[in-house]
């Protein structure tokens, strides 16, 4: 199993749950604390490139939120490998992935569009190795559409492929576009899935307090 370089922002997860203020005197304005709320594990599944991507929204308690890139790349598998082979350097290397970043959630696109229904069906199967990694490892898996990954990055929901390069790009304050474009797509995922769940959280908490009766004076 190939697999691209990708960035890591942090040496582990003990580190990664917590960026910690500036040792300063008690009479200095000091930087936030922030934690982990969640991570995603985005996959972008491909029967020769895997793209992936691990990111972390993190919060300093004042509902003042971060995304942060801890990880991103792709496994590359060749074209000539019999699929079971291809389909189990897939499956080991995302395994690899989930016991060593211990992401919260997985999430991957829903299969939209292939030239023939060969490459559906090759496609399908890379989706069920991803999937069966995951739920391996207890874990749940979202599933969105490119239109709404695409909104929930750029906004728009009929964005150009460069345009949510750009904005994972800007999201994650990195210093360039993630390579392989499969690595954005996958962090661009991840994104998706954490806006998503921050969304239904405020709607969530909206509607209970909605919900609770007044208090008595």
């Amino acid at each position: 199993m190939q697999r691209s370089e990708g960035k890591t922002n942090k040496p582990n997860r003990a580190d990664q749950d917590a960026v910690e203020s500036e040792k300063l005197p008690t009479d200095h304005w000091q930087l936030p604390c922030y934690t982990s709320s969640m991570r995603v594990l985005g996959i972008d599944c491909g029967t020769e490139y895997t793209g992936y991507g691990v990111v972390d929204l993190l919060t300093d308690g004042r509902n003042n939120d971060r995304l942060v890139c801890i990880v991103c790349g792709a496994i590359k598998v060749s074209p000539r490998d019999p699929m079971p082979a291809r389909l189990s350097r897939i499956s080991i290397g995302l395994q690899e992935l989930i016991s060593q970043h211990r992401p919260d959630r997985v999430a991957i696109e829903d299969v939209f569009y292939a030239a023939n229904v060969k490459s559906a069906l090759k496609l399908g199967q890379v989706r069920g190795v991803a999937m069966l990694a995951a739920a391996s490892a207890g874990l749940e898996v979202a599933e969105y559409s490119p239109l709404s990954i695409k909104s929930a990055v750029v906004g728009y929901g009929r964005a150009e492929k460069h345009q949510v390069q750009q904005m994972v790009t800007r999201l994650l304050n990195l210093d360039q576009i993630p390579e392989p474009a499969d690595a954005a797509d996958a962090l661009a995922i991840a994104i998706c899935h954490l806006h998503t769940a921050a969304t239904r959280e405020r709607q969530s908490a909206k509607t209970t307090t909605a919900g609770s009766p007044a208090r008595s004076i």
